[in-house]
């Protein structure tokens, strides 16, 4: 674990440069805007090692899948979320000697990301290597105001010469992968253009066809005067640039602006991308550098205005929740319903593709309580958009009759992910599909989505579970054999009880969404079973009967569900029996070693748990969290925040404020010694799942908010806003008791604490929890 960011409420802050940390800084201080991204890669040259990333949303790159030996049904091709065209460029030589701060003395180095506003600083000096000195204070962001631009200030003061400033404004598509087969490039020139002050580059992507206009423009400033410069054009293969020579004289300040641009054939006609780009480069430039900035600001605390959450009394927690926020927010809007949201997001390239379960099984609750109903209905359109193909990647694996496979890792709709296990047997992605229809029309009581999108889905997955199990003659019941659960440390398994248990869910679910459709609109319902080729008498008549008679593995003598077959024939050793050199495991243990211990990644048997809570008793929810947990390693970072939200819910407060700790600073303190790769932005949403789930205790049942909240014991009290039907709450904890206030012009109903509230229109209640009794 990692503890050099500087605890701030509201930055994110790093004094001191140590190049052994940069690529993790890279990752944290990443910035987006939805629409486009990048690593806080420096702008000036850096021969050290870095992780060079910058990334338009949507556009990839379908990488041969290598594999030892090709299985019937396997992917083609491993989907790589390309590095796309560096802007930020900006190369300093002095007098011959190139900036860089691999081989300069660094001093009084400062970087921070003000989450208040969205925008990365770094101030540093540097001594050459000749001894000259300079200062300089970078500041840029990515636009949420103009969603394809972002901007850069740039100033650089000599501290102890005078002479000329060599400045290299420059864009550069002759960039790779990390990860790229062979060292494979993935782009190819389409055309380009120099100019004085501006320059524009389209580049293809190999395969795909994609194509990117990136285009930058840029002013050079002296006490407050723009400079006329004579600028040289460069051009060479993949690479446009202006080189202007700055006179500069000792002490004095040399501000440079660069304005920059992405624009994707995604949202453009080929042949009008260069004019598009052009017209927007010259549109942000005239507005200039601080009308943008002041944009950014205002955007930025629209959107916390929805969604922050407010600790006090514990800064690290705070600093912990809102950067968690900060990259859920730049990484998707839910304006463009084709995008989703990447495991990465804009911060690395690990794990190619746009999309895997985490979306629906962590994403959609954040996204329904801090945005508008259509951001999550856009992301569950997403995937009804696919299930033709998810239908097409259940056939490559034998199964018929519209069963649906939706694949683990995806960016069109088609598996692409390169490790068997996963591809074929972590099959649960499926339930956390039709878990996320639930939740939003649960939450919204959109029921129309039910009849024109989601009960199709359904029905895929319904018919998938039952042709995925089979009759144990042995046991006189379904089994499920060959499967990997969430717990990604156990693979191909029998009767995983998370796998079985949500498989049931499905079928359950499924039934009831027929029933519902079927009542209530007989038109679309006869139209769906046309399109679907449903039988619903001899379909519906076997998922009974897998529902009555499914095979789920128990301990009855320590009362507990087993995570699969065998689970106990593992050796009964505890997580807190590991030494420290042995951790984290993946990097340290041999796969076989892994397999074959009872260490667990993630959640499994807890995951579901957390899932249908509702169906067990605390005392066997509790009896589950006690074996479990210390046998879990939380190697997985969509771990932490199901035990957090569950400790809560058994009153353990110590386990759940640690959990919460972990999981909001998972990135920020590297707990997984894998936070260069890119930050775990999937898993943030898990972050506020323990916040407003966890200690909020909030939950939507019997038609109603319910809340249940309770104040650690390091807070003094945290606040959060929660959109609901229509209606905008703030419920706020405290040692004087919950206090809710309803911003909205209607009354809304609720419960807190088992009891019954009205709150009216623009009204506030305060909810002392000694005097709240059940009624």
């Amino acid at each position: 674990m990692k503890n050099y960011i500087k605890t701030d409420e509201w930055n994110i802050i790093e004094e001191g440069f140590d190049p052994h940390l940069n690529k993790i800084s890279e990752s944290i201080f990443s910035l987006g805007n939805g629409r486009m991204g990048q690593r806080a890669n420096f702008e000036e040259a850096y021969s050290g090692e870095t992780l060079l990333g910058n990334y338009v949303a949507g556009v990839y790159y379908p990488d041969k899948t290598r594999v030892g030996w090709w299985k019937n049904g396997y992917p083609e091709y491993f989907a790589k979320v390309l590095n796309a065209a560096n802007w930020i460029s900006i190369d300093v030589n002095i007098a011959g000697e190139t900036l860089n701060l691999h081989t300069a003395q660094v001093t009084d180095f400062r970087r921070m990301l003000n989450m208040r506003e969205g925008y990365l600083q770094r101030t540093f000096t540097a001594e050459l290597p000749s001894g000259k000195q300079v200062k300089v204070n970078a500041q840029r962001f990515c636009s949420i105001s103009d969603d394809e631009a972002g901007a850069i200030c740039y100033q650089i003061t000599p501290l102890n010469f005078s002479g000329e400033l060599t400045l290299t404004l420059a864009i550069d598509g002759d960039i790779k992968n990390q990860d790229a087969n062979y060292d494979e490039k993935f782009w190819d020139e389409v055309t380009k253009k120099v100019y004085q002050d501006s320059a524009y580059i389209t580049l293809r992507t190999k395969k795909t066809a994609f194509e990117v206009c990136t285009g930058m423009q840029f002013q050079v400033y002296q006490n407050d005067q723009p400079l006329a410069l004579s600028a040289e054009p460069i051009q060479r293969e993949k690479y446009v640039a202006s080189r202007v020579t700055v006179p500069v004289e000792q002490n004095q300040e040399t501000t440079i602006f660069k304005f920059a641009a992405n624009l994707s054939s995604e949202n453009y006609p080929k042949d009008k991308l260069l004019e598009h780009c052009r017209a927007l480069i010259q549109k942000i430039t005239r507005k200039g550098y601080n009308q943008m900035l002041q944009e950014q600001a205002q955007a930025w605390a629209a959107k916390w205005e929805e969604s922050d959450i407010v600790i006090t009394g514990d800064a690290a927690a705070q600093q912990g929740i809102r950067f968690n926020i900060f990259q859920l927010n730049q990484t998707y809007t839910g304006e463009d319903a084709r995008l989703n949201i990447g495991p990465k997001g804009f911060t690395g390239e690990k794990y190619g593709g746009t999309t895997y379960w985490d979306t629906e099984a962590y994403c959609v609750p954040f996204y329904l309580a801090t945005a508008d109903p259509q951001v999550t209905r856009n992301l569950l359109i997403y995937r009804y958009k696919h299930l033709q193909k998810a239908i097409e990647n259940a056939e490559k694996l034998g199964f018929t009759n519209g069963a649906a496979l939706y694949p683990m890792v995806t960016i069109n709709g088609e598996e692409c992910h390169n490790e068997w296990e996963i591809t074929f047997e972590e099959i649960h992605r499926n339930a956390a599909i039709a878990f996320a229809i639930y939740r939003y029309v649960q939450y919204t009581q959109d029921s129309a989505y039910l009849k024109e999108y989601g009960l199709e889905v359904l029905i895929g997955i319904a018919r998938f579970w039952a042709q995925r199990v089979n009759w144990s003659k042995a046991k006189q019941q379904y089994v499920m054999l060959g499967v990997t659960g969430p717990n990604e440390y156990e693979n191909n398994v029998n009767n995983n009880w998370y796998t079985n248990t949500m498989a049931l869910w499905c079928l359950e679910y499924a039934l009831e969404v027929i029933t519902q459709v079927k009542a209530n609109s007989p038109d679309d319902y006869a139209g769906l079973v046309q399109r679907t080729n449903f039988q619903e008498e001899p379909e519906t008549t076997k998922w009974q009967h897998i529902l009555k008679n499914m095979y789920l593995p128990e301990d009855k003598e320590q009362g507990i569900f087993l995570q699969q077959d065998g689970y106990l024939d593992k050796e009964n050793i505890l997580v807190k029996d590991l030494k420290p050199a042995n951790r984290p495991l993946n990097q340290k243990w041999s796969w076989d070693r892994i397999l074959r211990s009872p260490f667990i990644k993630q959640a499994d048997v807890l995951q579901g748990m957390y899932f249908l809570e509702d169906r067990f008793d605390l005392e066997t929810i509790r009896r589950n969290f006690d074996f479990y947990e210390p046998r879990t390693v939380h190697e997985s970072s969509l771990s932490p925040c199901v035990h957090a939200i569950l400790a809560a819910k058994l009153g353990d407060e110590e386990r759940a404020y640690q959990f919460y700790l972990r999981t909001s600073r998972l990135d920020l303190d590297d707990y997984n010694n894998d936070t260069e790769d890119g930050c775990h932005t999937t898993s943030m949403a898990g972050t506020w799942m323990s916040v407003v789930e966890g200690f909020g205790g909030m939950r939507v049942r019997n038609n109603q908010l319910h809340f249940n909240p309770f104040l650690p014991a390091k807070w003094q009290s945290f606040s959060f806003k929660i959109r609901f039907r229509g209606a905008i709450l703030n419920v706020e904890i405290s040692q004087e008791g919950v206090l809710l206030t309803n911003f909205s012009g209607r009354a809304i109903a609720l419960r807190v604490y088992d009891k019954s509230y009205d709150i009216q229109a623009n009204a506030s209640v305060l909810i002392n929890p000694n005097e709240a009794a059940p009624n």
